[in-house]
């Protein structure tokens, strides 16, 4: 029973790897600037302009998501006490 287990998702996993490789061969898919702000835009007579920060550059937008999270992690690390035990409701021991 456990070999067949194990075949069965073996064959799952190597479908899905050979699907993948299939798919990103294909063109690339377009985002939503593309195919809706940029036509919408074109439609009203405007063009499309760089952005101002452009994340598409290396590694840049993971460098976002890296301060944000540190950011994020030190705020709540700082204020555990005060988010997790202080405003935990208060059980009652004779009501239980």
């Amino acid at each position: 029973m456990k070999t067949l287990a194990a075949a069965v998702i073996f064959l799952l996993l190597s479908i899905l790897c050979n699907l993948s490789i299939a798919i990103a061969d294909q063109d690339r898919w377009p985002g939503v600037d593309e195919s809706v702000v940029q036509k919408i835009a074109q439609e009203h007579g405007r063009k499309a302009h760089t952005p101002l920060i452009d994340t598409d550059q290396g590694d840049l937008l993971l460098f976002v998501f890296l301060i944000a999270g540190t950011i994020g992690g030190f705020a709540a690390g700082y204020y555990w006490r005060i988010l997790m035990v202080e405003r935990a409701p208060k059980f009652n021991k004779e009501k239980t």
